[in-house]
């Protein structure tokens, strides 16, 4: 670990497990300093809490590409903080790059082929073979030199505030535990057939499932996959013979999972369970943060919409900027809710950011000051 903590830029990135099993896990931590890749096994070392000064030392910039997930992983599983953040995704989209993966960036000025091959690759599986080695390594490989490139750009074009604040607000990225819901069967696609006999049977079925995939250590949908589920609520079927016909291929299901499933078929069809509603919830609101709206209802439609038809100007205007890279949708319907009457209650409404104040700020509150009238 002395490279790392003696290094002033880190490329980093990680390699997660999700696809294949029911709780996911970090598998590979990579590293690329100025003239070594490093690759880390957190399933087969200890002490990978040395590097938690790494993450949180606020003197070594950390070069990631599309830092959210890796950030919130990092957290989950090892409690590292993140400090000096420097996302070359951010900063990509801050030049109004239209193409702006990884592999899309390497071969644009680079000009070299990455093979995405492996992206879904169980990396929970040992030994790891030299060619997945080299796959984990090429995510690192390229992100300090890239780095150089996207700041040069982002300096010319006066954006390097903005990748900075962008980075500090990700670096504050938690990770939402998502508890399971009982009644998350009522949100799949195309149950609207399903009376409540069927849906007292696939909420069997999906009780079922979970608690396989809990067992089995796999994605749920690989155990069973949603559309197998809701044709069985459909079918009903009570007999072996009968799932045969509904299920005609699907061998490997039937064998591990038939009878089981016939089960569910039976109890659900004898359940007196009160469904639910299935009308969407309510969202959960947000806590606000910002000032108190000052307009609701179709007013605040009608400067929402004046606010993004001013945003396509700005676009079309500057290649270099894209939508998101002026202001989303969500920012312009809080802009346009709280209406501002000047720049320091600008700052204070909740998702805008300082450089979008200090880059559009005047404009905003002209386009403000039409609609109030």
């Amino acid at each position: 670990m002395d490279e790392l903590s003696k290094a002033k830029v880190i490329g980093v990135d990680t390699e997660s497990d999700s696809f294949h099993h029911f709780q996911e896990k970090v598998c590979l931590i990579q590293f690329s300093t100025l003239d070594q890749d490093f690759i880390v096994d957190p399933l087969a070392i200890d002490g990978i809490e040395s590097l938690k000064g790494v993450f949180s030392d606020p003197s070594i910039v950390k070069v990631l590409h599309g830092a959210d997930y890796d950030i919130v992983c990092l957290r989950r599983d090892f409690g590292f903080q993140i400090r000096s953040l420097f996302d070359t995704l951010i900063a990509a989209q801050l030049l109004g790059m239209k193409r702006i993966g990884l592999a899309d960036l390497i071969d644009r000025f680079f000009a070299i082929t990455i093979d995405k091959q492996f992206q879904r690759h169980d990396w929970a599986q040992r030994p790891l073979r030299p060619q997945h080695l080299e796959y984990a390594r090429g995510d690192t490989h390229f992100l300090l030199a890239l780095r150089e490139i996207l700041t040069m750009r982002l300096k010319r074009m006066k954006r390097m505030a903005h990748l900075k604040e962008e980075c500090e607000l990700l670096e504050e990225r938690q990770w939402q535990v998502k508890p399971f819901d009982p009644n998350d069967y009522l949100k799949m696609k195309n149950i609207g057939s399903l009376d409540d006999t069927g849906l007292r049977v696939l909420r069997r079925l999906f009780l079922y499932r979970h608690e396989q995939a809990r067992e089995m250590d796999r994605p749920t949908f690989k155990v069973i996959p949603n559309q197998a589920l809701i044709v069985i609520a459909e079918k009903c079927p009570t007999t072996t013979g009968h799932l045969d016909k509904v299920f005609p291929k699907h061998v490997s299901m039937k064998r591990r999972h038939g009878m089981a499933l016939l089960q569910c078929v039976e109890e659900g069809l004898d359940d007196d369970f009160e469904i639910p509603s299935i009308q969407k919830k309510p969202t959960k609101k947000k806590k606000h943060t910002g000032p108190p709206p000052r307009l609701t209802g179709r007013t605040a439609e009608r400067v929402f919409a004046e606010l993004k038809s001013w945003r396509n100007k700005v676009v079309a205007r500057d290649d270099s900027r894209s939508p998101t890279t002026v202001a989303s949708n969500a920012t312009l319907r809080a802009i346009a809710a709280a209406c501002p009457h000047n720049l320091e209650e600008l700052q204070k409404v909740n998702l805008v950011r300082q450089w979008q104040v200090l880059d559009f700020g005047e404009e905003l509150l002209e386009v403000l000051r039409r609609g109030r009238h």
